[in-house]
């Protein structure tokens, strides 16, 4: 990791420039840095901000207006009048905004070209994936708008610019749809992917037919089925798994699904019991409200310390009264800290939401019980989600 802040490494990062070693230390240390972090995410708000703005060309009257200024010129030797010296004041200020401007155009040109014609590698792993109806032989490039497809005997490796690679596994259906300074997307249709992301967070998005999983920086296997549900498994750092009226933080260690016409449900750490799961899967997915409420009393009398944080999130989307039993059997295994009140929590005061969370959080890295598992990122993870991007997005397109 770096020992140095790296804010002036952020253009080149986002522009592609760095190795995937530099790139990999970038990001471990932007997570890690609140300073860096924060300088990072302006930079992304900037370069959103940037690629909103129309594409205007110069005026067709503007060189006609200037030349009369350009072409005067004493006609004598003697001292130049007040108005030509004003005049001519005139014309090279108009003369530096109009180069600044053409100058500011270029960049911009240059940027959108960057991004409108971008493409990753592809490496073929096994069998004969194809992009398009091209099978990949060794080596191709995947770009934008463009489909990966593998069968029952291929598999591909996909290198998601400079932040990371994901491997597409056997009958799957990938497309990318996006990739520039502030974001990288693909669309998980069919099949399964594996990825490794090296990034600061949500940076790196996966669309799926039920949910966007928002990478934390992490990585994270991730399965869509045959009917557009999904089911993610993270075994570093956390995802996002969101929808529009959903939203669900899934740990290492932990697994989240997805279904149509729902959108995430609850993350479940891998190691709790069948019958917790089960009755889990009723409370998110269940259309009765009445079967849902029983699967909820099922949930809470199997629930461990470790499962507040399933529980935490159906409390997150809960009524009234299902969330004062929730908060109830979550106070019973981390009472909240002093002056967070009851009534506070069930009226969703932030301040008091943030205390309780973070003596909740460590229990969520506490490898099944016994010793705690280190995880400096945990509060990163959660300050970004809570802080910078929130801000872009509420700028995204509704």
């Amino acid at each position: 990791m770096f020992l140095r802040h790296v804010t002036k490494d952020i253009s080149a990062y986002c522009h592609g420039e760095l190795s995937s070693d530099e790139s990999r230390q970038f990001a471990e240390h932007v997570i890690a840095c609140a300073k860096c972090r924060t300088k990072f995410e302006e930079v992304k708000l900037g370069i959103k901000l940037a690629e909103q703005l129309p594409r205007l060309a110069a005026p067709a009257h503007l060189w006609s207006d200037l030349e009369p200024l350009l072409e005067q010129r004493t006609t004598s030797a003697a001292r130049p009048s007040v108005a030509w010296m004003w005049q001519s004041k005139v014309a090279a200020a108009a003369v530096l905004l109009v180069v600044a401007g053409l100058g500011a155009f270029w960049i911009y040109k240059r940027t959108s070209h960057d991004v409108q014609k971008p493409s990753w590698l592809v490496r073929r792993l096994d069998g004969a994936p194809k992009i398009g109806s091209e099978q990949i032989s060794n080596n191709g490039r995947l770009a934008i708008g463009e489909w990966l497809e593998t069968d029952g005997g291929s598999r591909a490796q996909i290198d998601v610019a400079t932040i990371g690679n994901v491997d597409i596994e056997e009958n799957s259906r990938v497309r990318l749809l996006q990739t520039r300074a502030d974001e990288h997307r693909l669309e998980l249709v069919r099949g399964k992917m594996s990825a490794r992301i090296w990034a600061p967070p949500r940076l790196f998005f996966v669309d799926t037919p039920s949910a966007v999983a928002a990478d934390y920086g992490c990585a994270y296997t991730l399965a869509v089925k045959d009917d557009g549900g999904s089911l993610l498994h993270v075994t570093s750092g956390w995802v996002a798994m969101e929808s529009k009226d959903r939203e669900s933080m899934v740990p290492a260690g932990a697994s989240c699904e997805t279904r149509p016409g729902f959108g995430p449900g609850t993350a479940y750490f891998d190691d709790a019991s069948p019958d917790f799961r089960a009755a889990l899967t009723k409370v998110d997915f269940e259309h009765d409200a009445a079967v849902r409420s029983v699967a909820l009393t099922s949930v809470l009398d199997q629930a461990r310390p470790r499962d507040t944080l399933t529980l935490w999130y159906l409390f997150k989307g809960s009524e009234r009264k299902d969330r004062e039993r929730l908060y109830d059997k979550l106070a019973t295994f981390v009472p909240p800290p002093p002056g967070v009140t009851r009534e506070g929590i069930l009226q969703s005061d932030e301040k008091m939401t943030s205390q309780w969370l973070a003596l909740l959080e460590p229990i969520w890295t506490n490898n099944g019980g016994g010793k705690m598992v280190p995880n400096k990122l945990a509060d990163a993870y959660f300050k970004v989600k809570n802080g910078m991007s929130r801000r872009l997005k509420e700028m995204a397109p509704k």
